[in-house]
């Protein structure tokens, strides 16, 4: 029966698939509530997504994670996003005393964020010379991360890798160009780094080594991708790809340096679009989660009710239904991570992100509070998944 199911839902999703791709391919904005809200119309073309067949959470295998830089088990990180100026002043206070409260213990941190800009005194060469640091928030991170670490507060440094106005504008040679030879934007107006450039993979990974050196116990790349609307894109932008790889084995070998370089003094972990649980490809940003679940010790797939459209995992209000959304997106997680492990891959342990903001945008939509985020928590858990990331763009939480 497990064979039979496996193949029909691989079916469904196959045709979900080449719908998508007829359909100027499934180019979700996943993490875009992370600069505003703004609605999100991508996924409607997906429509409702062939589920996987459930698996019992006793059956999948048992995943460690543990570099050599720790041999004791590592805490389940339940934790809250700080941006870098609510990582400071009264704010931050609030945050600490949110977490010494609940069963929370972690939190994740900017360090470049969606702007470009370093949020600490970097020494990183190229972060001097182009004045990426320029703009200080956190003076002095290694004490606050000493603080935290003497509160038993597990550190998590978000990264955010190539959506990179800032490296673009000061070196040009770095930005994603149009085939005109002009530096590409994004529908914001945004410009973006090249993935495919190594010197600006080194670039990212001497600032995470940073991150690491200063005593973040996690580094998260963020923004691990190509821009969404992946085919309008590759119509339009010239990438420097001498290697001829696909936009999947790029994002996987990059993560893939990162961890050979940083994975014995720090954990490794990529957030994802919610939809790379359940769809069979890289959704044309890249992002393929079985590529991604072997290079990282930890995946974190953006599984914000209200991102998605109506109709998927045939739900008519996503935004409405927080509980029913997180329970398919993680059971279809789950049986990828179910099938790597099969073929004696390594697979990253699944830490979801949710939802503890209002999306104001969608209709309809609910205001989100603590029985909200707990529903989505409670989706995860019933399945063996208690490790879980909280997001809110000002960093102000109902969780309790």
């Amino acid at each position: 029966m497990r064979t039979t199911s496996s193949m029909k839902w691989m079916g469904k999703v196959c045709l979900c698939s080449i719908v998508t791709l007829m359909m100027n391919g499934c180019s979700t904005k996943i993490d875009e509530v992370k600069e505003e809200a703004n609605p999100l119309h991508s996924l409607s073309h997906v429509g409702s997504i062939g589920l996987a067949p459930n698996q019992e959470s006793k059956k999948m295998p048992i995943v460690t994670a543990t570099p050599s830089f720790q041999n004791s088990a590592k805490p389940i990180v339940k934790g809250i996003y700080v941006s870098a100026w609510s990582s400071v002043g009264s704010k931050f206070e609030q945050l600490i005393e949110l977490v010494e409260q609940t069963d929370l213990n972690a939190m994740v941190i900017d360090v470049k964020n969606d702007s470009g800009q370093v949020t600490y005194p970097s020494t990183v060469p190229l972060v001097n010379e182009i004045g990426a640091n320029s703009h200080v928030i956190i003076q002095d991170m290694k004490a606050k991360l000493q603080r935290l670490k003497q509160k038993h507060i597990y550190t998590i440094a978000r990264l955010v890798v190539f959506k990179d106005p800032y490296l673009s504008k000061k070196k040009s040679m770095y930005a994603m160009k149009n085939r005109d030879g002009s530096v590409w934007k994004d529908a914001k107006g945004v410009a973006w780094v090249d993935p495919f450039k190594t010197d600006v993979w080194d670039y990212n990974i001497q600032i995470a080594n940073e991150a690491a050196n200063l005593g973040f116990d996690e580094i998260q790349f963020d923004y691990v991708r190509f821009p969404e609307n992946g085919q309008k894109v590759d119509r339009e932008v010239l990438f420097d790809n001498p290697q001829k790889l696909s936009k999947a084995q790029d994002i996987a070998t990059f993560l893939h340096k990162a961890k050979e370089q940083i994975g014995n003094k720090a954990y490794i972990s990529a957030d994802v679009f919610g939809l790379t649980t359940s769809l069979p490809n890289d959704m044309g940003i890249g992002q393929d989660w079985a590529m991604i679940s072997k290079e990282v010790h930890f995946i974190s797939p953006m599984l914000y009710p209200s991102h998605y459209t109506s109709g998927i995992y045939g739900i008519k209000s996503p935004d409405l239904q927080p509980y029913a959304v997180v329970h398919q997106a993680v059971n279809d997680a789950k049986w990828k991570n179910h099938q790597l492990a099969r073929l004696n891959s390594q697979v990253a342990q699944i830490r979801p992100w949710y939802q503890d903001f209002t999306a104001t945008w969608v209709k309809p939509h609910k205001k989100y509070g603590v029985i909200d985020v707990k529903e989505q928590i409670k989706a995860a858990k019933e399945q063996g998944i208690e490790q879980f990331l909280l997001w809110n763009p000002s960093s102000t939480y109902s969780y309790r």
